[in-house]
């Protein structure tokens, strides 16, 4: 996904990285280019809200059980198969 405005961090870049972000799992020089990022570009904020609403109903139905770190990443592998396959369908012509 690209909002097309300049960025000086790609949109694809942060959106790959939202769940570290979210997990708290990113450098501290990542988390304030994403929060700098997210504060400028409406369409990827609203993309981290979802996923932030995504992670909050998995908590309220999960409780206090933590996924094994091969599921993580697992999931996470595949929501990057899934934005790429999306964008892929974005960029051609009808």
């Amino acid at each position: 996904m690209s909002c097309g405005d300049p960025h000086e961090t790609d949109c694809n870049d942060v959106l790959a990285e939202v769940y570290l972000y979210l997990d708290l799992e990113c450098s501290d020089d990542r988390r304030l280019m994403i929060r700098e990022h997210l504060d400028e570009c409406s369409p990827c904020l609203r993309e981290f809200g979802i996923e932030q609403e995504v992670r909050a109903l998995v908590a309220r139905c999960c409780g206090s059980e933590l996924a094994p770190a091969e599921l993580k990443q697992r999931l996470r592998t595949k929501l990057g198969e899934l934005v790429l396959n999306a964008e892929t369908r974005e960029l051609r012509p009808d």
